[in-house]
């Protein structure tokens, strides 16, 4: 039986080997078959920003959005903070494929159904 997995990620353009590694992370969560999420949150809203993960490419590892994407397409999900998202006035209309705007609820829910979590 799969179990569930959660990266909480709060960096973006300020730290971006941070944001790369946490995606790696994730993209291994899903190949092994957890049901994963990862949670933007702070600073980690940008990344829900078409675009933004566009330039970050860190030495040694996929491009960002590459393996934002590929997670994607495995099966896993793109919450995002819905407070941090509007504090910094983002545009909804403008969010990537797979992002999902929700409230910090959705967070405690699946952290409360046994979900193991590592933070970025």
């Amino acid at each position: 039986m799969a179990g569930k997995f959660c990266v909480s990620l709060t960096r973006s353009l300020d730290d971006p080997d941070r944001a790369t590694v946490a995606f790696v992370v994730a993209g291994a969560a899903v190949a092994s078959g957890q049901e994963t999420m990862v949670f933007l949150s702070i600073e980690g809203v940008r990344l829900a920003v078409e675009g933004v993960a566009d330039a970050i490419h860190e030495e040694g590892f996929l491009p960002l959005k590459q393996l934002m994407s590929s997670f994607v397409e495995a099966g896993g999900a793109i919450l995002v903070c819905s407070p941090c998202f509007k504090k910094r006035n983002l545009n909804p209309a403008k969010l990537i494929s797979g992002g999902v705007i929700v409230g910090g609820a959705r967070l405690v829910e699946f952290l409360a159904q046994g979900a193991a979590c590592v933070s970025y």
